[in-house]
């Protein structure tokens, strides 16, 4: 990697990303050939809100390249309880571990933890801003499936508050691909994604229906309407299954149609499409091992 830091999908070339990718499927090849790669390396785990697959994969992907972890805990259980900074947390925590994986509810606090320490500092997820381990595993499920060459997708969902959709869509400007964006009007990008976009050149393509575009896809990547991020309970309502995928919408589609998820959902795909062909989510998350063990090895 050419950063200290990953705070951003926007630091990531196409080589960063391909570099990743490729010692991910050396990585997901051959297990076993990396167990020793970072003896005695610990990973320190800040999460201030929660989470399941990013944690517990970043733990594991540690411990399979021979290191360990350290986990701050709930944040209920924490100093941050008696008012202690993030600044001061991580600066304390820096003593202790060789590289830091930070979630927060706060947009840009990765970028203000990165400002106070030495040691590589990985955004987890802050706020509605960045999201870019999530990136590089959902682009080797997209490579792996479909091929990131001459790709058209279609996002859906939440795309106002939808991190994971903001770093996706940067990353995606390194292969050129079509991207179609689908949402209600109150969930679109937010306008300084929007003109990022523009400014790398992609060309934003917005729609309010999925049957418009279903049909054109390789790939259909689905958010969750992000209950957490609404600051008031009735907009949430107002959007609130808006768009479900099943097998009747997939009659529609093409027969090697990927449908992807970052997970957790709630009603947004039926569990029957988990038994067709398209459907791509538990090997997306499954990805996430072997993406953020090439991941920590490099920037390590």
């Amino acid at each position: 990697m050419r950063h200290d830091h990953l705070i951003s999908a926007k630091q990531l070339s196409r080589g960063d990303i391909e570099g990743v990718l490729d010692r991910a499927a050396e990585i997901a090849a051959d297990p076993g050939a990396f167990a020793e790669a970072h003896p005695d390396t610990l990973l320190g785990l800040l999460f201030f809100e929660p989470s399941t697959r990013t944690k517990m994969s970043f733990g594991a992907a540690m411990k399979r390249l021979g290191g360990g972890t350290i986990d701050m805990g709930s944040v209920d259980s924490s100093s941050v309880q008696k008012g202690e900074s993030l600044a001061d947390t991580v600066r304390v925590i820096e003593g202790y571990a060789d590289a830091l994986v930070l979630r927060h509810p706060s947009e840009g606090s990765a970028k203000l933890a990165s400002e106070f320490v030495d040691v590589p500092v990985i955004n987890a997820g802050d706020g509605a801003g960045q999201h870019p381990t999530q990136t590089l595993l959902d682009l080797h499920t997209i490579r792996e499936n479909a091929g990131l060459d001459d790709l058209t997708i279609g996002i859906v969902g939440d795309l106002k508050y939808g991190r994971t959709v903001h770093s996706l869509a940067h990353a995606l400007t390194n292969f050129g691909a079509t991207q179609h964006f689908i949402s209600p009007e109150s969930l679109r990008l937010p306008r300084g994604v929007r003109y990022d976009l523009r400014e790398a050149g992609a060309e934003v393509r917005e729609h309010a229906d999925i049957e418009a575009v279903v049909d054109r896809l390789d790939v259909l990547y689905v958010t969750r309407i992000q209950r957490e991020r609404f600051p008031d309970e009735n907009e949430y309502r107002q959007v609130a299954g808006e768009y479900r995928v099943d097998v009747d919408l997939l009659e529609s589609a093409a027969p090697g149609l990927t449908v992807m998820h970052p997970l957790p959902r709630v009603d947004e795909i039926a569990p029957e499409v988990d038994e067709t062909d398209h459907a791509t989510y538990f090997e997306q998350a499954h990805n996430g091992v072997p993406v953020r063990m090439a991941l920590l090895d490099q920037i390590l």
